[in-house]
């Protein structure tokens, strides 16, 4: 049987609705710069890594610039800017300094993180009630400079209701709850994180996640998810890399993303 070109256009539409936005990677490089200030010099050097990314196929490049400098350095920042033709987005929290620099910088996408200046890492989401005033302010300097705004929050969903009233255009989830669940339970590991999802979506809020996620995780956590914008990995994926090269590990990371 042939089938006609209008009739194209009356065969039903179930399959199409079940297909997912695509998930996009963005390769978070502190890690590179941690390995560069072990010597003083500029082995490896983290420009060339940002454009090796990119060149295998990452969709964003993050980085984390903290007040010590003892990874990602201020000047790293305006050095990337040039390089970075992907997503280019700057975690951080937003202290004067930090306003500053992405200001200037301008950035696709700031991701606010709720970190004391001596953190090792980013170890929970903000409480947003208690800091509503302080991070809608932000959000708004954001928008003035147009630079799309995330705020790094965990599952609670009264918690995410209260940081789409801030006005950002999305949340990035926690996932180190998910990441230390995922082995014994992945089904309940990823429940909390799918009700979020939900939520976001319903407040008209973006959904980006990250934190502990890998290749053994990851494409549970993106198949069980009906909404997620953009994944930040760093940690993982540079260890992943040490064995199987960068290359080859972004593409597999990749594939963990594909629907």
């Amino acid at each position: 049987m042939v089938i006609g070109f209008l009739d194209v256009f009356k065969q039903p539409l179930c399959k199409v609705t079940k297909i997912k936005p695509d998930t996009r990677l963005s390769v978070n490089i502190n890690k590179i710069a941690t390995l560069r200030n072990a010597r003083g010099e500029n082995v490896p050097d983290l420009v060339q890594v940002a454009a090796d990314c990119q060149a295998f196929g990452a969709q964003g490049i993050t980085v984390h610039p903290r007040p010590d400098e003892r990874h990602i350095r201020r000047d790293d920042v305006f050095a990337l800017r040039p390089v970075v033709g992907v997503e280019f987005n700057i975690e951080g929290y937003p202290t004067p300094e930090f306003m500053d620099l992405v200001t200037r910088i301008r950035p696709e996408q700031v991701t606010l993180v709720p970190d004391a200046p001596g953190a090792l890492t980013s170890s929970a989401g903000w409480d947003v009630e208690p800091n509503f005033d302080f991070l809608s302010g932000i959000v708004d300097r954001l928008k003035e400079a147009g630079i799309r705004s995330s705020i790094f929050v965990g599952t609670d969903l009264d918690n995410i209701r209260a940081a789409a009233r801030t006005g950002t255009d999305r949340i990035e989830l926690y996932t180190k709850p998910y990441a230390d669940l995922f082995d014994s339970d992945p089904e309940g590991a990823v429940a909390p994180f799918v009700e979020a999802s939900y939520a976001a979506r319903d407040c008209g809020l973006g959904v980006n996640a990250g934190h502990d996620l890998n290749l053994r995780n990851l494409a549970y956590f993106r198949h069980s998810l009906p909404r997620l914008h953009e994944v930040s990995i760093g940690h993982a994926l540079i260890c992943d890399a040490l064995y199987l090269g960068l290359k080859e590990t972004i593409r597999q990371y990749l594939q963990a993303l594909q629907n």
